[in-house]
């Protein structure tokens, strides 16, 4: 049997996509740079819980920045599928070189 990569969680694009309460890191901690997305508010459909408003915000993973410092980019959005796939672009752009 060939050896099989095993994936934990949840993957977007090729990079993980982990969720701590409100908060949604998007990327490795192991890259130059991440995606922290925040919901900041919701409204009820049916029975769920629908983003209404969520911060996006491009990081620098660097560990001896203080939190202030690794901001590189911010923006705002008003659901999380349109964070993910703006934080996506960001990310990808981030991690060429291209920003």
């Amino acid at each position: 049997m060939a050896d099989a990569k095993k994936t934990e969680g949840l993957m977007y694009k090729g990079h993980p996509l982990r969720r701590v309460g409100n908060m949604i890191y998007y990327g490795s901690m192991a890259d130059k740079y991440i995606v922290l997305m925040q919901v900041r508010e919701t409204k009820k459909v049916q029975d769920l819980d629908v983003a209404t408003k969520v911060s996006v915000e491009l990081q620098l993973t660097a560990p001896n920045l203080k939190s202030r410092d690794r901001s590189v980019k911010k923006g705002e959005k008003d659901s999380l599928y349109s964070a993910i796939d703006f934080g996506s672009v960001w990310l990808e752009r981030a991690l060429s070189g291209k920003i």
